[in-house]
């Protein structure tokens, strides 16, 4: 158990490591358990015996507001473990946090503004105006397979009347084949969970790539934007056109090259990272974002992940002092980039010293944007 306790504040995090569901729920529960609590999150492996773990978590929690998913690795108050059972509990006196699950298949962007002005409602509580930029964040979870989440998270941040949006898509491990999603006692999928957290004390978000633009430039010229596959780039076909731009030959595209060379949009006038997932049979690229005809790419080029990483946590120090906790969602992509690097444990030790709860995700969202190969994360600080 890690207990931090100010003024109006009681946070409890927790880890455990047991392979048994019921030993593994006990754990967490002894660890973070406490009066009061508004909102208790989350992170397990995806090779939990899942039904299990839900009736446990179900039978401790009770009544408790707790959501969770799974993960393709869980950052802990250890450091960046696999295969672990991790997660958190704010209670405030101030503190006051509603929550929803919006259905995706299909998704209903009428029922999903008409759910998001409900929880702003309740938030809105009797005498007090309405929650806003100042005092409210969002916090996102995602069926990382559901190839949703551009819709979602544009619909969703569109009317949030301006609050922050931070959030990440659920994993499995890297096997591709079914994420999971917890709300009120069961995992679901295909769906997407959304906590909106109005609280006095000083927060912020952020988000860090360790990718600049390049000036390497292609166009996406044919493209299945539903299925995220893109056919041609440039009018080549497209895996062919990407490797020779990147200096390789086709069959030399694995995994390692996609994390190493991703490719940039911008939007807004701001970058954000677009990462392929695998090249297709046919010679096509798969994305893990959305893409359309007539997109601008940019190479992009790497720096170094520990610095960056650093220099984002110097920033949220500088600007809201020590964080108690972060809400961290960090791409799996770059995980196996720490793992080919062997830096994890030293990234581990940065999550550690700036208390990040999170996991390693098949996405990030930010704001109105679901982007790759990106940390994002709310850091919550203390009052003056």
């Amino acid at each position: 158990m890690h207990p931090i306790a100010q003024a109006g504040l009681s946070l409890r995090t927790g880890t455990s490591q047991q392979r048994d569901p019921v030993l593994a729920a006990q754990e967490l529960f002894a660890s973070i358990n406490q009066p009061d609590i508004k909102l208790a999150v989350f992170y397990c492996a995806a090779d939990f015996d899942l039904p299990a773990l839900a009736r446990a978590l179900r039978e401790r929690f009770a009544d408790v507001n707790l959501i969770g998913c799974t993960t393709a690795g869980e950052i802990t108050p250890q450091g960046y473990l696999d295969g672990a059972l991790t997660g958190f509990s704010l209670a405030a006196d101030e503190m006051i946090v509603a929550t929803r699950c919006f259905g995706l298949d299909p998704f209903d962007s009428v029922q999903t503004v008409a759910q998001v002005t409900s929880l702003l409602d309740q938030l809105a509580t009797s005498g007090a105006s309405a929650p806003s930029a100042a005092d409210s964040f969002g916090f996102l979870l995602v069926d990382g397979l559901s190839m949703h989440e551009e819709r979602v998270v544009s619909c969703i941040h569109q009317h949030l009347r301006g609050i922050d949006l931070v959030g990440g898509s659920a994993a499995d491990d890297v096997r591709f084949g079914a994420t999971n999603l917890y709300y009120d006692g069961e995992f679901r999928q295909r769906v997407a969970l959304l906590a909106v957290v109005r609280t006095d004390l000083p927060f912020m978000a952020f988000r860090t790539q360790h990718f600049v633009p390049s000036d390497q430039r292609m166009v996406v010229t044919g493209a299945n934007p539903v299925q995220r596959v893109v056919h041609e780039i440039n009018g080549m076909p497209a895996a062919r056109e990407y490797a020779r731009m990147v200096g390789l030959k086709i069959d030399e595209l694995t995994p390692l090259v996609f994390a190493t060379h991703p490719v940039m949009v911008r939007v807004g006038g701001e970058y954000y990272v677009r990462s392929i997932g695998r090249v297709n049979d046919d010679g096509s690229l798969q994305f893990f974002c959305a893409i359309d005809e007539g997109i601008v790419l940019t190479i992009a080029s790497g720096v170094d992940l520990i610095d960056n990483l650093e220099a984002a946590f110097a920033t949220v120090r500088d600007q809201l002092g020590p964080p108690d906790l972060v809400l961290g969602c960090d791409c799996v992509l770059r995980r196996i980039e720490m793992d080919r690097d062997g830096i994890r444990e030293h990234v581990g030790q940065i999550y550690r010293t700036n208390n990040v709860i999170g996991f390693a995700t098949y996405g990030e969202q930010f704001n109105a944007m679901h982007v790759n190969q990106t940390f994002t994360g709310i850091a919550i600080g203390r009052r003056a």
